[in-house]
């Protein structure tokens, strides 16, 4: 078979991760109907938001193995397959029970998708173009969350909440057939035993955290509850952290931290990502509780983001090639912060216009940034390691997401809590959006400690003599 084209490869792996990304939203605005045709209250079905998530955390470790196994087009053809089979059953869902478990099954195909569409891409592309592949699946990620509120409450109002998870029927079919035309089924020479042990506790660790920390600031369910969660989590995964030191091929390869740039790439992008975590969930809230508007008007204002978002694919290899991947991501963290610290002069009297102008801007550095961190964190990691570099890329990220909604609505909650009225307002927002600036712009601390040539061989820019001040750097 000859080699895939090198477009098509990454939009074909862009559209799949958009159909995940977005779905993992889409249902938020939508939830009052789903609630009342299957005869609950919006309150219980919380549930089927919060089971998605904790599905996808127990699953994603599984990811890099069983793509070195089977093959990288055998599981994301797979993957897709599962998606597409729990939309439907979500369609089709007549009970609480039903919906919860049919998320469960989505959340198993999309722990796949986002680490094996990854894997597809760094043994598809060339090195020096994956730069430019990486920004078309770092956008899905950007443009998914802000869409899927607005797109879900107008399916909603306009048709009926069900073709919410019936449009993933056509994009997913095409793209098994787009799957099994142009990606080659690339496995690993060598098959490793598979850590069935590491895999549980590493699961079940990382889904008590992501749980407790989704539900953390939320009043969802009682503290005694979230701090089990979040206790429970933390014990399990330290034991995975004892039982992978004892394992020749753990489900979780810890030592590639070892890799300076694999270490500053997850490190400096986990803070990064707390602060940016945060943006879909406050800013939509702060349109539509603070400032009166409704889902379908402040959907249409935060797009803004993913439009700035798009545009930045058009640069960043060019961005990257004459700055560095060092430089562009301390500079770029900066930038990025100021424009989410930027939210907090908002009021219900700024015009629509400088709403979306920053918003717009702020969307273009916060993919320039993602898109770095994504492509350089694969820097250093061997061929044969890639499998399981990418799952723990996806499990950090996904830690990082839950932990960035959770710090960014406990801070909302205390400001309510500590003002006489507790009722959400306007002005229970600034605050929230300079302190999750700040945890972003704290990136640059890990970035920093980065060599200047990091990461060059794969922006075919020239390496930068280090100082000898800078030997031993990371």
């Amino acid at each position: 078979m000859a080699p895939p084209p090198h477009r098509i490869v990454p939009l074909i792996v862009a559209v799949a991760l958009f159909m995940e990304n977005m779905d993992s939203t889409i249902i938020a605005t939508s939830l009052p109907a789903i609630a009342t045709d299957i005869g609950t209250n919006p309150l219980a079905l919380k549930l089927a938001v919060t089971s998605y998530l904790l599905s996808l955390a127990i699953f994603i470790p599984a990811s890099g193995w069983t793509a070195d196994r089977f093959g990288v087009r055998t599981v994301f053809r797979a993957a897709i397959a599962v998606f597409v089979i729990g939309s439907v059953a979500c369609a089709f869902s007549h009970s609480l029970a039903g919906f919860v478990v049919a998320r469960i099954v989505q959340g198993m195909g999309g722990a796949m998708m986002t680490p094996v569409g990854r894997m597809v891409l760094i043994r598809t592309i060339d090195r020096r173009e994956l730069v430019g592949a990486m920004a078309w699946v770092t956008t899905p990620a950007l443009i998914g969350p802000v869409m899927g509120p607005p797109l879900g409450g107008f399916i909603t109002t306009y048709a009926s909440w069900h073709w919410i998870f019936f449009i993933n029927v056509p994009i997913g079919l095409l793209g098994i057939v787009l799957v099994t035309r142009y990606i080659e089924d690339l496995r690993a020479a060598e098959h490793e035993r598979f850590d069935v042990v590491g895999m549980v506790l590493a699961g079940l660790g990382i889904g008590g955290l992501a749980f407790g920390l989704s539900v953390l600031g939320l009043n969802f369910l009682p503290w005694p509850i979230v701090a089990l969660l979040l206790g429970g989590g933390a014990v399990v995964f330290g034991a995975y952290l004892v039982h992978a030191r004892r394992t020749p091929n753990p489900a979780l390869d810890l030592t590639l931290f070892r890799l300076p740039t694999f270490r500053a790439s997850v490190g400096g992008g986990f803070l990064f990502r707390l602060g940016i975590g945060a943006l879909p969930f406050l800013l939509p809230l702060m349109l539509q509780v603070g400032f009166g508007m409704t889902p379908f008007q402040s959907g249409l204002i935060t797009f803004a983001s993913a439009i700035g978002a798009m545009t930045m694919k058009l640069g960043v290899a060019t961005i990257l090639r004459t700055f560095g991947f060092r430089t562009v991501l301390i500079a770029n963290a900066l930038i990025s912060a100021v424009f989410l610290a930027a939210c907090a002069a908002f009021t219900p009297t700024t015009p629509v216009s400088v709403m979306f102008i920053v918003l717009a801007v702020g969307g273009f550095f916060r993919s320039l940034e993602f898109t770095s961190i994504n492509t350089l964190a694969y820097a250093e990691v061997e061929p044969k390691r890639v499998g399981r570099a990418t799952s723990l890329v996806s499990v950090v990220q996904q830690l990082a997401i839950s932990s960035g909604v959770a710090i960014g609505a406990l801070i909302v909650e205390t400001v309510v809590q500590l003002k006489d009225e507790p009722r959400i307002a306007a002005r229970d927002f600034p605050i929230a959006f300079v302190l999750i600036a700040a945890v972003s712009a704290a990136s640059v601390l890990i970035f920093a400690r980065l060599p200047q040539h990091a990461g060059s061989d794969m922006t075919a820019r020239r390496p930068v003599p280090a100082a000898p001040s800078d030997q031993g750097v990371g």
